[in-house]
């Protein structure tokens, strides 16, 4: 004997209406969830405490200072007054410096005025009279007999100084001197390369003898003179 299912009992021919419905169900439960909110309740918050303090002082209002405007100038006087002037004023009177025909006429004689020399050097290359050094008292040139008889002079009493030579010292010394008045040789200066060879050019100027002063319009002057001395090792 074969057993017959009944055709109400077989649950599987309504299984995807139920899957359906469940589904649906599932899916509402995770939207509520998803949007459920919660508050924390709180009764003892103070609102008052989100108002800014700050806003009940005072703010000062920026005001612009305005420069007061330049006063008008002073009106000038309606009346104006002429006062005169009661102080007498003296003319001075101005006395003519012509001469009349009756006044003599004194003449004044032509001064003269002398050049004073006395203390007044002048140059050997432009003094009118150049001094004569001894033995050119009858040259027609006595300039260039000078300048011969200086180099004479010079070459006769010329001695290398023997320490200068042992250190190979040479040079040329620049000697400065003024003829003075009287003939006599003077203010001698110098300068070279070593104190041996100024101490013998210094040597030789004052060997140099008594000479006639040089004169400028006839009258006794200084006269200045320079020359150089060489050293030169052979």
């Amino acid at each position: 004997m074969e057993l017959k299912k009944n055709p109400k009992a077989d649950l599987r021919r309504n299984s995807s209406l139920y899957f359906v419905a469940g589904l649906a169900l599932v899916m509402l439960i995770v939207w509520r969830a998803l949007e459920h909110k919660t508050y924390d309740k709180d009764n003892e918050y103070d609102i008052s405490m989100n108002i800014d303090d700050d806003l009940d002082e005072e703010v000062p209002m920026t005001e612009q200072i305005k420069t007061p405007p330049p006063p008008p100038p002073p009106a000038a006087p309606e009346i104006i007054e002429v006062v005169e002037d009661e102080e007498e004023v003296e003319e001075t009177v101005i006395e003519s410096t012509e001469t009349s025909q009756e006044e003599e006429v004194v003449e004044v004689e032509d001064l003269e005025v002398e050049d004073d020399f006395e203390d007044v050097d002048v140059p050997f290359a432009v003094i009118e009279d150049v001094p004569v050094f001894p033995g050119c008292e009858g040259a027609s040139n006595k300039r260039a007999c000078f300048n011969e008889m200086m180099q004479k002079h010079i070459r006769k009493n010329f001695r290398y100084p023997e320490i200068a030579q042992e250190m190979g010292v040479q040079g040329r010394v620049n000697v400065m001197f003024t003829i003075q008045k009287d003939g006599s040789i003077g203010n001698i200066r110098y300068r070279g390369p070593d104190k041996n060879l100024e101490k013998e050019a210094l040597r030789i100027i004052e060997k140099l003898p008594k000479m006639t002063p040089g004169k400028q319009r006839g009258r006794a002057v200084r006269v200045p003179f320079s020359i150089p001395i060489t050293f030169k090792l052979q």
